[in-house]
């Protein structure tokens, strides 16, 4: 059974990279368009991030028990469908319904709608949700269009799978759909909105003048920490299920283990899709250097969660290895492309080492249950992966950065973004970059983990009073005499 199940991944896999290579090759040899051979190889590489909702689902079926990996995986499946649908009904619009005013792709055009509260208070630059793009599968799209939709559809899929492989074990099917629910509607999509679709993170620095505004490459924060972070909230709210309280712990079936390592693998791969396949920047990418810090990151963190393990157990542990390897591709999707090799290596061997380390602590002294480690993993590696923009941005690349320093920045022609460890010949941006990253994560936490807190608390209370009165209800029944 085992076997077959591999093959089953393994057999797509080697097919989505033959393709991935042809596209690639083609692009060496020439093409009379240039936009399309663009446009083709966004989309193969789209195909390898579907992988990573793969190897998260694999990765939260190897630290289940074997009663629970066909509900583990069944639920996988229903949030990358879930968050690609509601993010064709409804999503795209919230958080991409103005992008058309900030990029010259000529399909976005239609997208020129963007709401602000404060715009006539405050000026332009701070918009908060989109008012274009809804209901995209009612209509005949440009290709430009449907590409970008295609990218952003499975990173909100991914998204969603986040909270929804946490709180499994939690909450009834029916209210797992619910939470969904309120994840893709309410909260990917707004803050998607504020860092990617033009909002008021990504304006920062031209409205308050801080570094290039809010960076994250590639969701570090927006799909990640912000995924972990709604998965906090839930954990908080709904606890442990009762009849799962005094069950005593069991030793997961040999190929487990195993299966976090294949996870971990299917992650780095389509990590390559995710970092070099976005269709906004598809001119503009150093896909050398990205795939360079990726992988340099992830073996950092390989490397950092097998020590880490050994030293302390005298074994490696392989599932934790998998999640160190997760929070070093985690942690470097922000900055990625920002900076350079040697900080790759300190960004993903940081990540690979505090993942065990919060994973302890929020186990051992905090109590918290969470069979995934999403608060770990995502969330505080997602964290700690928007901070070392300010710090590791070395200004070579980046240049215009969400309108910034077009032409010049801090009086260096062609500084891109910038932190405090610049490469020789540019300025630091020090510590203006960094405020923009913290602002940009007091607003994850506030949309992401507090805003949910108040909502799953009040909508706990109204089940459990609603649940209190038909019991009442019930037992006055049983209590009235029968008429004779």
């Amino acid at each position: 059974m085992f076997n077959r199940a591999l093959y089953g991944i393994c057999l797509p896999l080697v097919a989505a990279l033959t393709l991935f290579g042809r596209a690639g090759a083609s692009g060496l040899v020439g093409s009379a368009d240039a936009a399309r051979s663009s446009l083709d190889f966004s989309v193969l590489a789209t195909s390898l991030v579907l992988l990573i909702p793969a190897g998260l689902t694999v990765m939260a079926v190897a630290a289940s028990d074997e009663k629970q990996a066909a509900s583990v995986a069944a639920v996988g499946m229903v949030g990358i469908a879930l968050g690609v649908v509601i993010c064709g009904l409804i999503g795209f619009g919230l958080q991409f319904g103005g992008l058309g005013l900030i990029s010259d792709l000529r399909g976005l055009v239609p997208l020129v709608s963007e709401w602000s509260p404060v715009d006539r208070i405050w000026g332009p630059g701070w918009g908060t949700i989109g008012l274009d793009g809804f209901l995209l599968f009612a209509e005949t799209l440009d290709e430009d269009l449907l590409s970008v939709f295609l990218y952003y559809g499975v990173l909100a899929g991914t998204a969603v799978c986040i909270p929804l492989l946490a709180l499994t074990r939690r909450l009834t099917f029916l209210a797992l759909l619910g939470f969904g629910l309120m994840f893709a509607i309410f909260v990917y999509p707004v803050y998607g909105n504020w860092a990617w679709g033009g909002g008021w993170l990504s304006q920062l620095g031209s409205t308050v003048g801080l570094g290039h505004g809010f960076i994250d490459f590639a969701g570090s924060g927006t799909i990640h920490a912000l995924g972990g972070f709604f998965a906090l909230a839930g954990i908080l709210v709904f606890g442990v299920r009762p009849q799962e309280v005094n069950e005593e712990a069991k030793p997961p079936p040999i190929h487990f283990p195993l299966l976090g390592v294949l996870g971990a693998l299917l992650l780095l791969i389509g990590w390559f899709g995710l970092l070099t396949g976005k269709p906004l920047l598809m001119g503009s990418l150093p896909h050398a250097q990205l795939a360079v810090n990726v992988l340099l990151a992830a073996c950092a963190g390989i490397l950092m969660g097998t020590l880490y393990t050994w030293f302390v157990t005298g074994y490696p542990d392989l599932l934790m290895t998998g999640r160190s390897t997760l929070a070093a591709l985690v942690a470097i999707s922000a900055s990625c492309p920002f900076v350079p090799a040697w900080a790759a290596l300190v960004i993903g061997g940081l990540a690979g080492l505090l993942a065990p380390l919060t994973i302890y602590l929020l186990r051992v002294k905090f109590r918290l249950e969470d069979s995934t480690s999403a608060v770990a993993v995502h969330g505080c590696a997602g964290l700690w992966g928007l901070l070392a923009v300010g710090i590791f941005a070395d200004g070579a690349s980046g240049q215009g950065w969400n309108g910034v320093g077009v032409g010049a920045y801090l009086d260096v022609a062609g500084q891109g973004v910038s932190g405090l460890l610049v490469s020789s010949g540019f300025q630091p941006d020090w510590p203006q970059q960094l405020y923009a990253q913290v602002l940009g994560i007091v607003a994850l936490l506030l949309l992401g983990l507090a805003l949910p807190w108040l909502a799953l608390r009040g909508l706990k209370s109204l089940a459990l009073r609603f649940a209190a009165l038909r019991s009442q209800m019930a037992a006055m029944k049983d209590c009235t005499p029968a008429e004779e």
